[in-house]
């Protein structure tokens, strides 16, 4: 038992440094690629925290609607490039809509 565990916890740790930096869509999670890259690291939109890098932003998904929560970032950070919703992209007519609220 001792032996699964240990091995559990080595696989979950080896996992989350592998993945923890980088900025990728995974199942329940927002990619977001600004036009121009946010001035902050860390952004707080609508309740949801975003991560941004030189790759761009992600965030946990919402309850909200995906092109709610996309408005709502580019209001916050301007035009975005692509805006995805667990590895799906936006079609370029929601991405329009989204970005008509960037500032």
């Amino acid at each position: 038992m001792t032996r699964y565990l240990t091995s559990t916890l080595l696989a979950f740790l080896l996992s989350a440094s592998l993945l923890g930096g980088t900025a990728f869509a995974a199942p329940g999670q927002y990619r977001a690629e600004p036009a121009s890259p946010p001035t902050a690291a860390r952004l707080i939109v609508k309740d949801i925290v975003w991560k941004c890098g030189a790759a761009g932003c992600v965030a946990a998904r919402s309850n909200s609607r995906p092109a709610i929560d996309c408005s709502a970032l580019a209001h916050e950070v301007g035009t975005l490039r692509s805006f995805t919703v667990e590895g799906q992209a936006l079609d370029p007519a929601a991405l329009e809509k989204c970005n008509a609220r960037a500032r």
